[in-house]
């Protein structure tokens, strides 16, 4: 587990993820032209459950499946 310190809409906040969920984060944020910590805050802004580490999840588990859909079988 990594935990990371970040600042989203002026409040400090941690979040432990495992490295895995970190890398994919940082490739969605790159391709969505954000910082991590935008993309965070994005996450927080539309999460459906209490915990924001595992909204990261599921919003990193939404990613990859559309990824895979968007592909030609």
């Amino acid at each position: 587990m990594d935990k990371r310190s970040l600042s989203i809409s002026g409040h400090r906040t941690s979040i432990a993820l495992e490295p895995e969920f970190w890398a994919a984060l940082e490739a969605m944020a790159v391709e969505k032209s954000r910082t991590m910590a935008g993309l965070i805050r994005e996450i927080d802004e539309n999460r459906q459950t209490a915990n924001l580490s595992s909204a990261a999840r599921l919003a990193v588990l939404r990613w990859y499946q559309e990824r895979t859909e968007d592909r030609p079988s």
